[in-house]
């Protein structure tokens, strides 16, 4: 036992001699204050408006927000209403999705196309593609497949 304590007595000592110090790095650079915005692009902002129903006729509602020329939006249908009761006994009609959510990236320069995921429950699985383009001061957003709804933004 005085054995083992003697070898940590010297063994501090050694580690503790200024000869064995590590010498500390130099700070680095501190971190810059501002750092730079995305850049802006023309498209920015929220843009709402409302589609037709196209051949589901159901009208959807939109709100997109584009920053830096990312979108990130929701489409809704709001004459959606939960269940009902069944009085006929018959099977009941499959569920549409009332709830998309939109994203992509924007470009001014010409159309894009945005990629619509609805929210559906179980394993059914619904995905649509968008095409937008500028018109006038607004957006109009046509479904390419699905329902072909046309859907004219305005920035609000």
């Amino acid at each position: 036992m005085k054995r083992f304590l003697s070898l940590l007595l010297v063994l501090g000592t050694v580690l503790a001699s200024p000869a064995l110090a590590q010498t500390r790095a130099p700070a680095a650079a501190p971190p810059q204050a501002n750092p730079t915005p995305a850049p802006a692009s023309p498209l920015d902002g929220e843009w709402k408006g409302t589609s037709d129903g196209g051949s589901c006729n159901a009208p959807l509602e939109y709100m997109l927000t584009i920053e830096a020329g990312f979108v990130d939006g929701t489409a809704y249908d709001a004459t959606a209403r939960g269940p009902v009761p069944n009085t006929t006994r018959a099977p009941p009609p499959a569920p549409t999705p009332s709830l998309w959510q939109i994203h992509g990236v924007a470009r001014s320069t010409g159309p894009f196309s945005l990629i619509a995921v609805a929210s559906v429950k179980g394993t059914s699985h619904r995905e649509g593609k968008l095409a937008v383009r500028g018109e006038g001061g607004g957006l109009v957003v046509t479904e390419t497949s699905g329902c072909r709804r046309t859907a004219r933004l305005a920035k609000g």
